[in-house]
């Protein structure tokens, strides 16, 4: 008796109590020292007023230092989703012995070292105390870890974190959508200023040539080339107008009612001519840089509304992110606000669709169908954009599936769409074998016209006369109601 009792003394004094504690530069064991396993939480704040009162509860048993920054990540990865690290399980199966306790900063991961490694885990009150005493003098408890060493480490450790868990990468920025779309907006705006521009403008000397070429670009081409309208006949217009419309500019330039026009008027015109120029080729490239940066960003929500109002669409939400928290009525409407609001306001019907209106397949409906392929677009949408902003796919199969359901709908309820027949598949099949017959053999039963209920003329004014009478019935009794309850006030009122 007196041997095992020697022996349960000895297991006792070899067994203690470990802290697992984790640090930007790694792993750090410590080693409670005797009687502050047993302390409160309460009591343990005093023993961490000083380095000298903290060395005499814990000291540093092990410290495993990360190799480099990816093995950091991915360590601290791990930890966040309470799994163990291969640092860590080499650590803990090194320096925790099988009688140790292992002190825990998280009752999952406890669990998980518990099943894997068969190590006593605890996760208490007082766990977490000593934990956050450990934080406060990680200087002066561990000698080669020191703040000015660990800020920059959990710096680097936090934005290559960061990055992980957001999945971040440069082709998934949507503020470079915001900008293009909004610069795209602006360049139209002052292309069709600027066109105008030169329209009235060259229209002063050579007024003909604005019905003859109706396209701004051509237009703004010609005028550069051409200079003055004298020198029409003699140039060839091939590489900027089509034959008939390069005969009728020719035509006209013969005979033409404008004004002479000075050699320096031409050059201003020629100059403003030319920025129309060099604006609309920097808008074709800009839209050629949105279409790429869209199909990369929201694959799924191109496909179904297209590049210009998916751009607006992030753009008016503020990101791809904030449109993706939106549902799928407010998808709809969005762009509509002050629209929405005056209806609400003035108890009017409320607007059936936004931004979205612009996009192929609510122009392609007609027009009492908008409403109801606008909503259906809009739950379509409103699935693809949370696909595009918290997916890990980059293509675009759930857009190209949901725009074929739209669609559908569409030709559905354009009558376009395959009628069910009653009865379902075992009907139709049923129908197909018998060539269009009855499934029974027989023939298709003839609708009977003699058993439609009708309603003669005497029945007609029968059914009139009761309405009447019944209206004016109603009417009699609410009038004796309210004389009724004038006369309650008025004896009320007298009373008072």
């Amino acid at each position: 008796m007196a041997a095992e009792g020697a022996r349960a003394a000895e297991h006792a004094a070899a067994a203690a109590m470990l802290l697992l504690f984790e640090t930007p530069g790694g792993f750090g064991l410590f080693k409670v020292l005797k009687g502050g396993e047993t302390r409160e939480a309460s009591d343990l704040a005093k023993d961490f007023e000083s380095p000298e009162k903290a060395q005499k509860l814990l000291k540093l048993k092990a410290f495993s230092k990360f190799e480099d920054t990816t093995d950091a990540l991915a360590s601290a990865a791990a930890l966040v989703d309470s799994k163990l690290s291969k640092g860590l399980k080499k650590l803990l199966k090194k320096h925790v012995g099988d009688d140790d306790t292992l002190g825990v900063f998280d009752a999952k991961l406890g669990g998980v070292i518990k099943e894997k490694l068969g190590i006593n885990c605890v996760y208490s009150q007082s766990v977490l105390e000593l934990l956050r005493g450990v934080r406060s003098m990680l200087g002066e408890l561990a000698d080669n870890l020191s703040a000015k060493d660990l800020h920059p480490m959990a710096l680097g450790l936090s934005h290559s974190l960061s990055r992980y868990k957001l999945k971040f990468s440069p082709e998934k920025v949507d503020t470079m959508i915001i900008q293009a779309i909004g610069l795209l907006d602006e360049l139209d705006k002052e292309l069709n200023t600027y066109a105008m521009r030169v329209r009235e403008w060259y229209g002063w000397h050579f007024p003909e040539m604005g019905k003859i070429i109706t396209d701004n670009i051509e237009y703004a081409k010609t005028v550069q080339f051409m200079s003055t309208r004298e020198r029409a006949a003699e140039l060839d217009f091939s590489g900027i107008l089509t034959e008939e419309a390069e005969a009728s500019l020719k035509e006209a330039s013969i005979v033409s009612m404008g004004t002479e026009i000075s050699v320096q008027d031409v050059d201003h015109v020629k100059a403003l001519a030319e920025q129309v120029i060099s604006l609309s080729e920097y808008r074709a490239q800009l839209y050629d840089y949105l279409k790429s940066r869209m199909a990369a960003i929201a694959p799924n929500l191109t496909v179904l509304v297209g590049e210009l109002v998916g751009a607006r669409l992030i753009s008016h939400a503020g990101s791809l992110l904030n449109l993706a928290k939106q549902p799928a009525s407010t998808v709809q409407i969005l762009g509509a606000e002050k629209a929405l609001f005056r209806a609400l306001k003035t108890k009017h019907e409320t607007p059936k669709y936004g931004l979205i209106y612009h996009a192929s397949l609510i122009g392609q409906s007609a027009p009492k169908l908008k409403g109801k392929i606008s909503r259906v677009l809009a739950a379509k949408c409103s699935l693809s954009i949370r696909v595009d902003a918290l997916g890990e796919s980059t293509d675009a199969s759930l857009g190209i599936e949901s725009r074929a359901k739209v669609e559908a709908r569409l030709r559905q309820l354009e009558g376009k769409g395959i009628t069910a027949i009653s009865g379902g598949a075992a009907a139709k099949g049923a129908l197909a074998a018998n060539g269009g017959a009855a499934p029974n053999g027989g023939a298709a039963p003839a609708y009977n016209a003699d058993a439609d209920v009708t309603v003669t003329p005497k029945d007609r004014k029968r059914k009139a006369d009761d309405g009447a009478e019944e209206k004016s019935a109603k009417k009699a009794k609410k009038d004796k109601k309210e004389k009724k309850e004038k006369k309650e006030k008025k004896a009320k009122k007298d009373k008072k």
